[in-house]
Order: structure tokens, then sequence, then C-alpha cells
């Protein structure tokens, strides 16, 4: 899905929406890039945390099949990092939140290993279980 930047997308429903969602502003997002240097999972994403609010700031609805929005672990690094007081872990929420509403969400619980199961810190499951449990 190709999303045609317009005046229409910019300001349009989707980008209501996550303002809505998260009670963040978009566009107080100036594209520093610190929430994104300073991630410490930044590594295992498939597009910055700074792309991912980039995206949504033009209302490109692509971002919602991004992995990067389920990967992030509200750890609040970025939050803590950014110098307009940008709550990324709200906006990311807010995205997962779309997704699942809209059906693009493809993950699923179920087919992680048992074997990782065991292995991942019990701060990763409950952080599962937030992201999930809407």
């Amino acid at each position: 899905m190709r999303t045609q930047i317009s005046i229409d997308t910019v300001r349009g429903y989707f980008v209501r929406q996550i303002e809505e969602t998260s009670g963040q502003d978009l566009l107080a997002c100036n594209q520093c890039g610190k929430c994104s240097a300073g991630c410490p999972i930044v590594a295992e994403m498939d597009i910055l945390p700074s792309q991912a609010v980039r995206m949504a700031q033009l209302g490109m609805e692509d971002v919602l099949e991004s992995t990067t929005i389920w990967i992030c672990a509200s750890c609040l690094t970025c939050v803590a990092r950014c110098p307009k007081g940008v709550d990324l872990p709200r906006l990311m929420e807010a995205l997962r939140q779309v997704a699942l509403r809209k059906g693009v969400a493809k993950l699923d619980l179920n087919d992680l290993p048992p074997e990782l199961v065991k292995e991942l810190p019990q701060l990763a499951i409950i952080g599962g279980f937030r992201k999930y449990m809407r």
C-alpha cells in the first residue's frame, strides 16, 4: 500500500486518528533523530523510530506495516532524549491500535517458538500482553 502524500493525507483522518489516540501532536516532532540515536533496540527495527513518526506525520499508512511499531519496548529512552517532549511510546501504541483495528497486524504470539518464550525477559512478556490485549 503506497500513500500519495498530499494536503489531504497530512491533514487527513489517519493523522487525526493517531493524534487523538495518542494524545500527542505529531507536528511537535522536528525530526532531530535523538529518539533513534538513543533507542536500545533500533538495530532490530526495519525503520527508525523517527522515520515511523515522519511517515505518520505525512499520513502514510504504510507505517502500519512496519515491524518497528511492534518492536518498540516502550522503555521511554526516546522520551527522555526528546527536546520537544514527544512521547514516542504513546505514538507507537496508537499506531499498534490502529493497525489492529484495520487488521493490518500480522504478528501472532502463538508463532513464537516455545524455547524463545522461556528465554524472554518478563518485561517483554508483559509488554506483549499490553500490546496485544486491546
